[in-house]
């Protein structure tokens, strides 16, 4: 074999190509982690909502640095105002609050904050970072290595290592190389939307509003942001409306059952991009290739949820990796297939039962029933008796 440049070279700093630099580096292995961009975290398409389980599973501390505000449970409305409430301050008091031995359920965090506290971390474990630096392809070598090739600060290069790692996020380029089928359909992609403002009350939950008329294929939220601020936002399926994500979020707030708490909401920020409710990728391995994160669609296909996912398949594809070169393993496909059964026992299985069940609910003609059906889903979804609460 050649002499390589790194063991590892991850394209993509967001959460899942951070901790899967993390975990690599901090197993021995030589890591380089690249994106394109020059400001990490941005922009934001997300509302960067996790769970307190989230961080303390993949051993990161819910820093000041990126936590916007702590949280407590859930509200889940149906589209005329129903709720079920889920305050785990009163369902389960001797473990959350703001009291003496007790934490949050969760946090809302800022993204740009919070992908950059991600890569300090893989940093300081040994990875080397390189921004403002394109994928541009990559080509597996008969020695059993491979070339990628990069293009930093307008300069065209190439690189050898045992394995490339694609974390670019939705419909990965890095799985296209390797002939993957990254693309999703437009009757899976959700079209989201969400603006900060100031001058809407919030009480420490992350209230979801389910129903065609607010969101046709997804729901509604309002997410207290911390300071004052909230979320208010949607994510909607465009194959299931004639109107766009702004007309809908216009229309949920002048209109909605909660249109008088709205009615003063002052936007200081929109925030906005498509969201997977999508199955996990079939295939997320190739020869010297893996994908994680959204390039791999680990995301929530019920919630669109991304953060917790991706910490989780990061840990999972850094360990994984670690072991693979530290025995001396080719990687070939066949031995990078096992990354992707070790996702599987861990997550994936849940996550295509949730897919599954997604599909059902959206897949039903009946309006009505179709309502009722997602929003008693999303309030057993949450509820502390959930076999999903952790994915």
């Amino acid at each position: 074999m050649h002499s390589i440049d790194y063991d590892i070279v991850i394209i993509g700093c967001g959460p899942a190509g951070a901790i899967t630099a993390r975990e690599a580096a901090q197993n021995g292995l030589k890591v380089l982690l690249v994106d394109k961009r020059q400001e990490l975290g941005a922009p934001i398409q997300c509302s960067g909502a996790l769970s307190a389980n989230a961080l303390e599973d993949c051993g990161v501390d819910a820093s000041t640095e990126f936590v916007q505000e702590a949280v407590y449970g859930f509200s889940v409305y149906n589209e005329i105002g129903a709720e079920t409430n889920l305050d785990y301050r009163e369902l389960k008091p001797e473990k959350y609050g703001t009291g003496l031995g007790q934490k949050p359920l969760g946090y809302v965090v800022d993204r740009r904050r919070f992908d950059r506290y991600l890569v300090t971390l893989a940093e300081r474990a040994g990875a080397e970072v390189w921004l403002k630096t394109e994928g541009l392809g990559y080509k597996p070598l008969d020695d059993g290595t491979c070339e990628v090739y990069l293009r930093k600060f307008n300069k065209e290069i190439s690189i050898r290592t045992r394995v490339l790692v694609g974390a670019d996020g939705l419909q990965s380029q890095v799985g296209k190389w390797a002939g993957l089928q990254t693309h999703i359909k437009m009757t899976e992609l959700a079209s989201c939307l969400q603006f900060v403002v100031d001058k809407v009350d919030t009480n420490g939950l992350l209230e979801i509003i389910t129903g065609h008329e607010w969101a046709p294929g997804g729901y509604a939220w309002v997410f207290p942001k911390g300071h004052g601020y909230a979320e208010i936002g949607l994510g909607v399926i465009r194959t299931m409306t004639k109107e766009n994500a702004q007309w809908h979020l216009d229309h949920f707030i002048k209109n909605s059952f909660l249109k008088e708490r709205l009615q003063h909401a002052r936007i200081l920020e929109i925030q906005g991009g498509g969201v997977p409710l999508a199955a996990p990728l079939r295939t997320q391995y190739a020869t010297n290739l893996i994908l994680v994160g959204d390039a791999a669609r680990h995301v929530n296909p019920i919630t669109g949820g991304g953060l917790h996912t991706a910490l989780t398949g990061g840990m999972i594809a850094g360990n994984f990796l670690a072991g693979l070169i530290h025995a001396d393993q080719p990687a070939t496909a066949e031995n990078l297939k096992g990354y992707q059964e070790n996702w599987l026992d861990k997550l994936g299985n849940k996550m295509w039962q949730l897919y599954h069940t997604k599909k059902e609910i959206f897949e039903t003609k009946d309006i009505e029933q179709r309502n009722r059906m997602l929003y008693d889903t999303m309030a057993d979804y949450f509820n502390p008796l959930s076999s999903y609460k952790k994915v």
